[in-house]
């Protein structure tokens, strides 16, 4: 197929929706969120929040939700298992708020969420004094949450995450001491920018000559409501941006997205790749870069994908792995083994679903290797239920020879339910 053309306005990020639902919740006064993503993901982030007695009012059709805050100490103790569903962010931050509370709770998920590792967050927390346990012995979800003291630690975090860290984070709000955490590189830092806004006492550092980064907080006694417009989701942007370089014939201008750097690493890639990419309209809103990214077709390269840019585009692999196979010459992915503990073990789904389309990849350990250039052909695509692969291998669909079927489809409906109907208006 050729020629893709128009403008795209994509839902607002995923991330920074779930973090204004949970900030306003512990804030005083109401929080008012425009361009709030109605993701199933982010719908169960309202759904937890709503059973811990907050009252939320949604206007979805009008991507507008408000919070009436209740303040850091004023959740009540839920009726109920706090469904998760599918949302590992869900699970993660609102564990570190709920191992500060006075009341006990439990979260639960889906077959998929209950099966990835929270080990990673039930240590550190447990360092912080709190009562939290895999119900199954597994390190996995369920979790049981009971009351207890918590005190401020330094934390040295073995991978750079984002929900790790923010998990401490929050709970550090309810430590009697400085809470800090110490990543081997930086991860997005949303909650840090936006904590800041609803007044709590954090700052960041890197250290100098190294590339660690720390991010500290001190308990507060107060959060306060805040009015959010919440910029597209620059990993909802990437299927765009990756159509509009290698469909033939093909300008697309994606507007309103999140640039913020510990998320945009995509674009370096794209850069590195040779693809066509302008960023117009630059701003800054609520502390979030944003910008208009208008992208033409490009003749792309392989590069090689490593270190420290890897947690600003982890999301992004699975349609960078497409990008890669169209491209000439050789595409290495490394230090990227958190791919193993995403909705599927996306190493596998998607080295598989690209050998099935006839790309030449090989897994490895840590990531895999391209060897770009082979024709794509139509085929059955098996998603597991994941959304970034249905929507990466939809985007490989454009290019290959024959009809391409995309198994369990709608499970883009965790991050972007409007995916194929925002498509059909550019072809």
């Amino acid at each position: 197929m050729s020629g893709l053309k128009g403008k795209v306005t994509i839902p607002g990020d995923k991330s920074i929706s779930h973090r204004c639902v949970m900030f306003g919740s512990i804030a005083n006064g109401t929080t008012e969120i425009h361009n709030f993503l109605s993701g199933a993901d982010c719908l169960a982030t309202i759904r937890c929040f709503s059973t811990l007695g907050i009252k939320i009012e949604t206007d979805l059709s009008q991507s507008k939700v408000i919070v009436h805050g209740k303040g850091l100490h004023g959740l009540n103790a839920p009726s109920s298992i706090l469904d998760v569903g599918n949302s590992g962010t869900t699970t993660r931050l609102i564990s570190g708020i709920l191992a500060g509370q006075p009341f006990n709770s439990e979260l639960s998920g889906d077959e998929s969420l209950n099966s990835r590792p929270m080990k990673r967050i039930i240590e550190p927390l447990t360092s912080m004094g709190a009562n939290i346990a895999s119900v199954l012995q597994n390190g996995c979800a369920p979790l049981y949450i009971t009351p207890a003291q918590l005190h401020g630690i330094h934390y040295d975090s073995p991978v750079a995450s984002a929900q790790v860290k923010s998990c401490l984070l929050l709970a550090g709000l309810y430590a009697d001491g400085e809470t800090s955490v110490t990543e081997p590189s930086l991860s997005r830092n949303h909650t840090e920018l936006m904590l800041r806004e609803f007044g709590a006492d954090i700052r960041s550092t890197y250290e100098i000559g190294s590339t660690k980064a720390t991010a500290s907080i001190r308990p507060c006694t107060d959060l306060y409501g805040q009015k959010i417009t919440v910029p597209g989701d620059i990993s909802s942007a990437a299927y765009f941006i990756a159509a509009g370089l290698i469909v033939p014939d093909s300008e697309i201008l994606i507007e309103n997205t999140g640039i913020n750097p510990t998320r945009a690493g995509i674009l370096k890639v794209c850069e590195d790749m040779g693809g066509d990419i302008t960023l117009l309209n630059e701003r800054t809103e609520g502390g979030e870069k944003i910008a208009d990214i208008l992208v033409r077709t490009s003749k792309l390269h392989g590069t090689t994908i490593e270190g420290d840019i890897i947690p600003t585009l982890i999301d992004e692999i699975p349609v960078i792995a497409v990008m890669a196979a169209v491209a000439e010459g050789t595409t290495v992915i490394k230090d990227a083994a958190e791919l193993k503990v995403k909705e599927t073990d996306r190493i596998e789904t998607v080295t598989d679903n690209l050998k099935a389309m006839g790309a030449d990849v090989t897994p490895t350990d840590d990531g895999m290797i391209i060897h770009g250039g082979n024709p794509l052909h139509g085929t059955s695509i098996h998603t597991l239920l994941d959304h970034r692969i249905a929507m990466a291998f939809s985007i490989a669909a454009l290019v290959a020879e024959g009809n391409t079927k995309i198994l369990d489809s709608k499970c883009v409906d965790v991050s972007y339910p409007t995916f194929y109907d925002t498509f059909e208006a550019l072809l």
